[in-house]
C-alpha cells in the first residue's frame, strides 16, 4: 500500500495519485469525510458539514505567507464512491477529487487535484509533495485504524 503519482509528464494542470488500498470502501470513505479522521491525514476541518453545497475549511498551522486556510466547498458527494470539493488558497483555486473503486482486495483510491494555472509550477509542485506526504499519512491512518464493517 503506496501512494503512486500517476501525474503524466509534463502535466501542469492536475496531479493525479493512485492508493491501492487493502481496507474497504467504507472505512476508506470514512478516512475522507470523518473529521477526526482527517484531521490526522489531512488536516483539522472547521464547519463541516458532508453535504453538498456545503462550505468548510481546512486549518493547517500559519507559515510566512500564507494563513494556513484552505477554503473548500463541497461540489459532488456520492458515499461510498466519490468525493469533490474545492481547494482555493490564496489565488490557486482548484478541485481535489477521490474516488472509490472496490477491488478484490479492498479499494483503489484515486485522487486527483486539478485547475492549476501554467503559472502556478511552483504550487503544482507543493501541491505534488503535499499529497505524497498526507497519501502516505493516510495509508498508516488506514493500517491502524480498527475495521467497523
Amino acid at each position: 500500500m503506496s501512494v503512486v503519482d500517476k501525474t503524466v509528464r509534463g502535466q501542469t494542470d492536475a496531479l493525479t495519485f493512485e492508493l491501492d488500498l487493502r481496507h474497504s470502501p467504507k472505512k476508506v470513505w470514512r478516512a475522507l469525510t470523518d473529521p477526526v479522521l482527517l484531521a490526522e491525514w489531512l488536516l483539522p476541518t472547521v464547519n463541516h458539514k458532508l453535504e453538498n453545497g456545503a462550505a468548510f475549511t481546512l486549518q493547517a498551522p500559519p507559515k510566512p505567507g500564507w494563513d494556513g486556510t484552505v477554503a473548500c466547498k463541497f461540489m459532488e458527494i456520492e458515499p461510498l464512491k466519490k468525493l469533490s470539493y474545492t481547494w482555493r488558497v490564496g489565488d490557486i483555486d482548484t478541485v481535489v477529487t477521490f474516488t472509490l473503486t472496490p477491488t478484490d482486495a479492498g479499494t483503489l483510491l484515486s485522487l486527483v487535484q486539478s485547475g492549476f494555472k501554467a503559472d502556478q509550477k511552483q504550487n503544482f509542485g507543493g501541491a505534488r509533495y503535499g499529497w505524497n506526504l498526507m497519501g502516505g499519512r493516510l495509508v498508516e491512518l488506514l493500517t491502524n485504524l480498527p475495521t467497523l464493517d
